[in-house]
């Protein structure tokens, strides 16, 4: 007898979530915003800066919802970064991910997420090389 996999219930609530976003005809940056508005103030600060950085330093990346988080993808529409509320999963700290899309690749081994409970001066400026790095070809 094999046990069949168990998904919690943030997982099945994220899963459906996506089902409601992949049946929408549009999803726009209005859609990220709406999400982002939804959050604790403490992590919609954090979410804005993210998505106001992706803007100025990688226009060309699309605003979307993934599994209802705010996401950017390339011109394939493959999600390339993301941002995840702590809230989302009841975590301690929220997080910036990159996809497989993301050219973040160093040698054998490099980090995809990163934690992140404050937006500093220097936090900033990290992630948006990071970004910067994400997209380059």
């Amino acid at each position: 007898m094999t046990d069949k996999p168990s998904f919690s219930d943030f997982e099945r609530k994220a899963m459906s979530e996506r089902a409601k976003e992949l049946k929408k005809q549009k999803n726009t940056e209005a859609d990220v915003l709406e999400k982002i508005a939804e959050m604790p103030a403490d992590e919609a600060q954090l979410a804005n800066d993210i998505h106001n950085l992706v803007k100025k330093v990688a226009p060309e990346l699309k605003p979307k919802t993934w599994y209802s988080m705010p996401a950017y993808a390339n011109e394939s529409g493959k999600v390339v970064l993301f941002f995840q509320a702590a809230t989302k999963f009841k975590a301690r700290y929220s997080t910036i991910g990159f996809n497989d899309a993301a050219n973040l690749d160093e040698g054998d081994f490099w980090p995809t997420s990163f934690a992140i409970k404050k937006m500093t001066p220097a936090t900033l400026t990290e992630i948006g090389e990071l970004i910067k790095r994400s997209i380059k070809s």
